[in-house]
């Protein structure tokens, strides 16, 4: 089962104290915080669960699987997440 918005909102109100648009609004603001950080090209990093990086994707000649034409990918950004060892030895129950 996915991880959604509604479900965080959920916990925030269920386990710190606020009231259901308060929790919200708290959700939505980290959510808001995170677009623009990213956004701004910063990396973004959450300390126990991972890293999530602003990568630079240079333009590059592609092909259309489909008709096998030759065609140019243009430059772009691309995030990429990278866990903490914390979070990936949870995943792999080490100790």
């Amino acid at each position: 089962m996915a991880l959604t918005k509604e479900r965080l909102i959920n916990d925030v109100y269920n386990n710190a104290g606020l009231s259901k648009g308060q929790s919200k609004v708290v959700v939505e603001r980290l959510f808001e915080l995170m677009k623009q950080t990213l956004e701004n090209g910063e990396d973004l990093l959450i300390s126990g669960f991972g890293k999530f990086i602003v990568k630079d994707k240079r333009e590059r000649r592609g092909r259309n699987p489909r008709t096998t034409e030759d065609l140019q990918l243009r430059a772009r950004r691309v995030v990429v997440f990278r866990t903490s060892g914390v979070l990936r030895k949870k995943m792999n129950k080490e100790k």
